[in-house]
């Protein structure tokens, strides 16, 4: 299991995912990985409450709320009030929110297309099967294991 370990953390590192310079190459603003996350989450169920998008990414509500505040105050999250529970608050995005998501998605479509370009179409199959299994894997010890974090990845 060492090789698998070491070669998650090389995927990480090399991919650029804890290059704090990659969001200026990618989208010129100050976007941490965790709001990324959250426009991600919030374009894939627009209206979704605050908690189940906490939820969705493993995030506890405290630290959640401080990075949405950081995107409404970006112009690029809006806060709603729900019309059924009025204690439940919604997220959306705004015009600049989308085209801030829009942004980051065609930089990591150019960078996944120049990683793919140095493979085989069937190598290419085999990463993205492959990666698909990995998640479903996650997502099944996850609920399994019921963590707070949401992640296998972290000591307690």
């Amino acid at each position: 299991m060492e090789s698998i370990k070491e070669q998650l953390q090389l995927f990480v590192r090399h991919f650029g995912l804890l290059n704090a310079t990659c969001r200026d190459e990618c989208c010129g603003e100050q976007i941490s990985m965790a709001q990324s996350h959250i426009l991600f989450e919030v374009q894939r169920s627009p209206g979704s409450p605050m908690q189940r998008i906490a939820e969705e990414l493993g995030l506890d509500v405290t630290t959640f709320s401080r990075q949405v505040k950081g995107l409404e105050e970006k112009g690029l999250v809006a806060r709603r009030i729900s019309d059924e529970d009025r204690r439940v608050v919604l997220l959306e995005l705004t015009p600049a929110g989308t085209a801030m998501l829009e942004k980051i998605n065609r930089f990591m479509a150019k960078k996944i297309d120049r990683i793919f370009a140095q493979m085989s179409s069937f190598e290419q199959e085999t990463v993205t099967r492959s990666f698909e299994l990995l998640n479903h894997a996650l997502i099944t010890v996850g609920r399994a294991e019921a963590t707070k974090e949401g992640t296998i990845a972290c000591c307690k």
